[in-house]
């Protein structure tokens, strides 16, 4: 397992060294001057001088790269433009609702798409195997944000049942996960359906039958648990993107994330703000797929010697 950990660890490298590069380029390919932008139209030559001075704007490009992966390691991500507060703090301090927000749309997508999917799979063809593979077409086609405004209409307009928006009690909670996971659910219920339908025909799902066990221990000791192989490697990708794509859920549902301290970076044009997210993020992603990876040897010792 080590040897596993380590090679799927070198394979990282690579992928942060290019995000570092494409990270750092970003604020050159980015249209309009970014001291322009913090200093407004009418400031004058001099003062746009002194801000590209301090800001280390003038010297060569190498040079430039070279202090930011300096500053990279150090674990400083630099300062915003716009408040001057240290971009790392800003998102260590956004990041933990951001997380919370993955973390019980994950809980939502693997509880009901792994439960819908099993039993579809027990009766196929029947209603309710019919019904949910209808509703899991429209759930993968229906965007989040198209998702999450039927929600804040029905639940929040129409039932008066839930805030449509904001941040503090657990009832906050309940439609941004409910929207953010909804694709995953339909998904992980066509994933686990397909899986089951494979186990279930096999040779010791017969032998636990003929042992007389009872259906639902079939199901779920022997047969699920065989299927979940596929299900982790879902779960592991759905999480690294709510942990990195929630940026819309956030917006329409005011979730005070790191998502929507990207969004309003973007709007603001705080270059150094984009950077420090972009990079963090891309770094979380690497990690959350190599605990998928470890995850899923876990699950099949044989991944590990490949």
């Amino acid at each position: 397992m080590l040897t596993f950990l380590l090679r799927r660890l070198a394979l990282a490298v690579p992928t942060l060294v290019g995000v570092l590069v494409v990270v750092f380029l970003l604020l050159y390919v980015a249209p309009g001057d970014p001291v322009q932008e913090m200093v407004g139209e009418r400031a004058d030559a001099e003062t746009i001088a002194r801000l590209r001075r301090e800001l280390r704007l003038d010297e060569p490009l190498p040079v430039q790269f070279a202090s930011y992966i300096g500053g990279v390691v150090r674990g400083d991500l630099g300062r915003s433009y716009i408040t001057n507060r240290p971009i790392l703090a800003d998102i260590l301090d956004r990041f933990p609702k951001t997380l919370l927000l993955a973390g019980a749309a994950m809980v939502i997508a693997a509880t009901v798409g792994i439960s819908v999917g099993a039993l579809s799979a027990r009766k196929p063809g029947g209603w309710f195997d019919r019904v949910a593979l209808s509703l899991t077409y429209l759930g993968i086609s229906f965007p989040v944000y198209w998702v999450g405004l039927l929600l804040i209409l029905l639940f929040a307009v129409i039932l008066r049942w839930l805030p449509p928006s904001g941040y503090g009690r657990p009832i906050y909670l309940v439609l941004p996960a409910l929207a953010l996971g909804s694709r995953s659910i339909a998904f992980l219920a066509r994933v686990t359906r397909s899986a089951m339908l494979e186990v279930l025909g096999g040779d010791f799902v017969r032998t636990a039958r003929a042992k007389g066990l009872r259906e639902r221990a079939v199901v779920v000791r022997h047969a699920l648990r065989n299927a979940l192989i596929p299900v982790i490697t879902v779960l592991g990708l759905d999480f690294g993107y709510y942990l990195t794509g929630s940026i819309l859920t956030e917006t329409i549902f005011s979730w005070p994330g790191l998502g929507r301290y990207v969004v309003n970076a973007i709007a603001r044009r705080d270059l150094p703000a984009i950077q420090g997210s972009v990079l963090f993020l891309s770094v979380v992603f690497v990690l959350v797929n190599l605990a998928t990876d470890v995850a899923y040897a876990k699950a099949d010792p044989r991944v590990a010697y490949d």
